[in-house]
């Protein structure tokens, strides 16, 4: 299983919300690029990038901070938040991102995901934010009526690399991960699921790991703590 390593970012610096709530936001590092070094050094074998801004603005805002990211650091990197054309997923593809996560898109415009995912094959996942149950759009202040496993389902013939599926009401609690409905999520469909949200320690990475059925999963707030060490992490979840 793969340990992403998160970098959130908001007005240039590396952050991690509470519970998706831009006002409740707490700054780890204002070098995002020397964290992402950091990341690298000790072993990850990729970066998950998230655009804060960009989430709610529709479109990318801290561009400029990625694009150095992508430039220091010798791994593959995916990046969310603001990708919802086609210019911009290009854009980002011809920058060196190995992968475009699209959330709001998914949503609001599916053949976009489609049209991405044929034209730029294992390039292209799809990031599902839910509150119990229920996808969240437009950086998660958006309530839908859609339902995680629908979504899921309804991509499963379009060649989307991975689902990247985050309870929102666990992400940055540090209060564990939602296993079951992510490895529920990870048996209904055939594309790989990456865990996002609340991994707290290296016994939740193990009980991920464990399900037998989850790709990858993604943890922020608990590195930037110290309460899981990242090299540790990645012997552990290689063996």
């Amino acid at each position: 299983m793969i340990l992403y390593p998160a970098i959130d970012l908001k007005d240039g610096q590396a952050v991690r919300l509470v519970h998706g709530d831009m006002d409740r936001s707490t700054v780890f590092n204002d070098d995002p690029t020397a964290q992402a070094r950091a990341f690298v050094d000790a072993g990850c074998t990729w970066l998950h990038l998230v655009d804060l801004n960009g989430a709610f603005a529709g479109a990318p805002v801290n561009g400029a901070v990625v694009e150095a990211i992508l430039k220091a650091c010798p791994v593959p990197a995916q990046l969310g938040g603001g990708i919802r054309d086609m210019a911009t997923i290009e854009h980002w593809l011809e920058r060196g991102l190995a992968r475009v996560i699209l959330g709001t898109v998914a949503v609001e415009n599916p053949d976009l995901v489609r049209e991405a995912a044929r034209a730029f094959p294992g390039k292209v996942a799809v990031g599902i934010d839910a509150r119990n149950g229920k996808v969240a759009t437009k950086g998660w202040a958006t309530e839908t009526d859609v339902m995680v496993t629908d979504l899921a389902k309804s991509f499963e013939d379009a060649g989307v690399a991975a689902l990247i599926y985050t309870d929102i009401l666990r992400d940055g609690a540090m209060g564990g991960p939602n296993i079951t409905a992510t490895a529920n999520l990870a048996r209904a469909v055939s594309i790989p699921v990456i865990a996002s949200g609340g991994v707290s320690s290296l016994d939740d990475l193990i009980a991920l790991k464990n399900t037998g059925v989850i790709q990858g999963a993604i943890s922020g707030r608990a590195l930037y703590d110290g309460a899981i060490d990242l090299k540790a992490a990645i012997t552990t979840l290689s063996s």
